[in-house]
């Protein structure tokens, strides 16, 4: 089975970090977001399995994301890979809709175990 995947984070190190920390088995479809903004206008303009969310970007951050995603019902199952490791932060990316929280930099354990509990492995 194909899952298409959306990876959005400002920084174009971490968007490849996170696409080769896919596992093999996972056939994947990836396109790539610079900013929230553009990962917003993608996932209005088609569906994707599974967004991959950095939290701190320009134009319109993760958290923008997360409650335009929750107030437009667009449900793709999101991780967010953000280095902001506040509790806060991370029961507010919760609250509005994310699958986990992964600290960044994506270690491949603990992103394969995320997958796997959420039915992509």
């Amino acid at each position: 089975m194909s899952f298409s995947v959306l990876v959005c984070d400002d920084s174009n190190m971490a968007r490849k970090q996170v696409l080769r920390s896919l596992p093999e088995q996972l056939s994947v479809n990836a396109q790539l977001a610079t900013n929230g903004q553009e990962a917003v206008d993608l996932l209005r303009s088609q569906k994707f399995d599974i967004l991959f969310l950095d939290l701190t970007m320009p134009v319109l951050d993760g958290i923008g994301v997360l409650q335009t995603l929750k107030d437009e019902s667009i449900t793709p199952a999101i991780f967010v890979i953000s280095a902001d490791i506040q509790p806060e932060m991370q029961n507010k990316v919760i609250e509005l809709g994310a699958k986990a929280f992964l600290r960044k930099p994506v270690q491949l354990d603990v992103l394969n175990q995320n997958l796997k509990n959420h039915g992509f492995l």
